[in-house]
């Protein structure tokens, strides 16, 4: 798991290096010849993907569980 792990984080880092340029320098959504573009919703989808990425990461982490019996 730890190559999964690790191609996650390099997802991770690049989705948000898009991020970052791309609130950097906002566009504006726009249609032409029919085709929509709307970065807005680019910017979902990238966030979305670091979310899963964050999920998926958090799975393939060690946890510990504590519990204590009532009597």
């Amino acid at each position: 798991m730890t190559g999964d792990a690790e191609q996650l984080r390099r997802i991770r880092s690049q989705v948000l290096q898009l991020i970052a340029e791309l609130t950097a320098n906002p566009k504006p959504s726009y249609e032409l010849d029919g085709q929509r573009v709307s970065w807005s919703e680019y910017l979902a989808q990238l966030r979305s993907t670091v979310d899963w990425c964050d999920r998926q990461l958090a799975a393939t982490e060690p946890f510990e569980l504590h519990s204590r019996g009532v009597t």
